[in-house]
């Protein structure tokens, strides 16, 4: 099995108890950081959201077929645009956030399909439900549906499904090759993987890997492309490749300042939202991945890329 990184290692014989605490502080900060941004009020409605979204790959026709509050600015690709769905299958999204991506892949797979996601921040499948409320129409989605789980231990059934397709959330995972696991043991034979997510290109300053806002970003987390393919081929998947989308990472800085506490986007959503206008807020993770981007070219030491992968028949 690959080491993808020195502390993804967390299976029963080689997580010592120091590294166990650190993975549990982790994912804690990771869930924190989520949640507050599934209750920031942040949407569709912002031009800072849309224009994240749209620089990693989605159109305008794609953000305005879907509920406004399913996108917030987290993406760092489309894989619904190059995951080829078809009629009939079933999809399941990891991380799936507002549910943007499940609610694009439900209409590729039509009403015989189906698309699933998974999120383990109870704020976010709030949300997406919630989300699914208003589809098409205004009418709920009837092929779509939404589960709290961590994506390393997913409420699935072995061979149960078409295409695993994720957004920006596999580098946040601290066992990666659990992860990768899961998906091989979901997926039918013949199934497919269609991921965009944040990997290493570059050796990234200590300063900026230690950093709890980088990992809850999507950065810090990231490993090299190199050992991202060889913990899915590792984990039974082939015909693995990857391709840089040459996106300009720095695109986050956009969001910033978009959801400031009592402004007009958050009373324009019928989502709950964190009352703020009389307490001193934390800063935000928009914000902190602004402040980020300012003082390190992210560009230099990480990509955005598409990595594909197929469950041999």
């Amino acid at each position: 099995m690959s080491q993808i990184a020195k502390s993804d290692c967390c299976g029963p014989t080689c997580c010592s108890e120091e590294t166990t605490s650190a993975v549990s502080v982790m994912t804690a900060n990771v869930k924190k950081a989520y949640a507050a941004v599934a209750t920031s009020g942040l949407s569709n409605r912002d031009a800072g959201v849309r224009a994240v979204a749209h620089a990693f790959g989605y159109s305008p026709e794609e953000l305005t077929s879907i509920p406004a509050d399913a996108n917030m600015g987290l993406s760092c690709g489309n894989p619904t645009a190059t995951a080829n769905l078809r009629p009939g299958e079933v999809v399941v999204d990891l991380g799936s956030g507002g549910g943007l991506d499940v609610f694009l892949a439900a209409e590729k797979v039509g009403p015989t399909g189906r698309a699933i996601g998974i999120d383990m921040t109870p704020a976010m499948i709030d949300r997406a439900r919630h989300n699914a409320l208003h589809g098409p129409g205004g009418k709920p989605y009837n092929n779509v549906e939404f589960f709290l789980s961590t994506i390393d231990k997913l409420p699935l059934p072995d061979a149960s499904v078409d295409v695993v397709i994720s957004n920006c959330v596999i580098n946040l995972a601290a066992d990666k090759e659990a992860v990768f696991r899961e998906i091989a043991r979901v997926l039918k034979p013949g199934g497919r993987v269609a991921v965009s997510d944040i990997v290493l290109i570059a050796t990234m300053p200590k300063e900026l890997a230690d950093n709890s806002a980088a990992w809850c970003g999507c950065i810090a987390g990231a490993v090299p492309v190199a050992q991202y393919i060889d913990a899915l081929t590792s984990a039974g998947l082939r015909d693995v490749f990857a391709v840089d989308d040459k996106a300009d990472l720095n695109a986050y800085a956009k969001v910033e300042g978009q959801a400031a506490c009592c402004s007009p986007v958050m009373s324009s959503s019928s989502l709950p939202v964190a009352s703020c206008c009389d307490t001193e807020q934390s800063p935000t993770l928009h914000t902190e991945l602004a402040d980020l981007l300012r003082r390190f070219n992210v560009n230099t030491f990480a990509a955005s890329m598409k990595i594909y992968a197929v469950k041999p028949r």
